[in-house]
């Protein structure tokens, strides 16, 4: 059997670049909407997080949340915000049906927008 696991990546669209620095939090969503904080992590500097979020036994069936802190890594970056910026927190909430699979989470981003999809 597959060893399931969970990965990002961030990309900085407005500057064509990795967004490197970029705070990231895990959060598991219980079926009663309560969350709990798995793990936390920062971008290096091809904008991934040093290995999956999570792996193997540690990646479950269920609900989860990726919460990327943007405003900060923007300004960080030296994007020119309005205050309080259009976009600070992004909140991306996914399914994990298969805990042997690949989900990758990849996020577009930039000061007016983001995109994301479940990768490869």
């Amino acid at each position: 059997m597959a060893e399931g696991r969970l990965t990002t990546h961030v990309l900085d669209t407005a500057a064509g670049r990795p967004a490197a620095g970029l705070r990231i939090e895990l959060w598991a969503v219980r079926s009663n909407g309560s969350r709990d904080l798995v793990r936390e992590a920062t971008t290096n500097g091809d904008g991934r997080v040093d290995g999956p979020l999570l792996s193997g036994a540690a990646l479950l069936v269920g609900s989860y949340e990726l919460v990327f802190h943007a405003g900060d890594y923007l300004r960080a970056a030296g994007h020119a915000l309005a205050d309080p910026a259009f976009l600070d927190i992004v909140p991306i909430r996914f399914g994990i049906a298969d805990a042997s699979a690949h989900y990758h989470v990849p996020l577009l981003i930039s000061p007016y927008g983001y995109s994301t999809y479940r990768g490869s």
